[in-house]
């Protein structure tokens, strides 16, 4: 199973392994329901040796979707880093999206349902620099497909339109199907990732 992958303090810290298990907490049962207890019960910890590595359960949650938001970032650079031709660039970062692990669609999925919390200022400071990282990775994320979109029609490969309106709409077709998608359901992720490639090009380039 690929986890949140984090340098860890030392050997024998637990944060990697309390990040793992709240995204299975949270991706599960939901952010609101998981107790912070229930976490320390999965890593085999008291309650108390969590505050050692974050200060609340909010504060592991903003934790989580930071290093989410990097994961995706770093995945789109690799996937289109080799990629010339502007549609193939596309549909690279468009499968790169869907190349995920189960593990990796839980924290996509706290990430898209909680993204409302990156809108406002935490009172502990711990928390308001994760959301502040997380907040910016956000701007980075959302600038990168713009600049795809723009190179794409400099180079004529897209008609000219609003590119920074046209990255948030396949931007957002992409990530809403996080929202549902289970991968117990009866539709492969491999089908719904065509299906979502197919429309943004179409989308993008006609």
């Amino acid at each position: 199973m690929t986890g949140i992958v984090e340098p860890e303090a030392g050997p024998r810290s637990k944060r990697a392994a309390i990040l793992t298990a709240a995204v299975d907490c949270f991706g599960e049962a939901g952010f609101e329901a998981t107790k912070w207890a229930t976490v320390a019960e999965r890593v085999g910890i008291g309650q108390t040796a969590l505050y050692h590595y974050f200060e609340s359960k909010t504060h592991c949650l903003l934790t989580i979707m930071r290093l989410e938001l990097q994961r995706s970032h770093d995945r789109f650079v690799e996937a289109t880093a080799d990629a010339g031709e502007p549609v193939e660039a596309l549909r690279a970062a468009v499968r790169a999206a869907y190349d995920v692990s189960a593990h990796e669609v839980l924290q996509m999925r706290i990430l898209q349902n909680h993204m409302d919390l990156l809108s406002g200022s935490r009172r502990s400071k711990r928390e308001e620099a994760e959301r502040v990282a997380a907040r910016q990775l956000v701007q980075v994320v959302e600038r990168d497909w713009t600049n795809l979109l723009v190179k794409g029609m400099s180079q004529g490969a897209f008609p000219l339109r609003d590119a920074q309106l046209m990255g948030a709409s396949v931007l957002g077709l992409i990530v809403s199907v996080w929202r549902w998608y289970r991968p117990s359901g009866p539709t492969p992720l491999s089908e719904i990732s065509e299906l979502i490639e197919g429309a943004c090009v179409r989308m993008v380039a006609t």
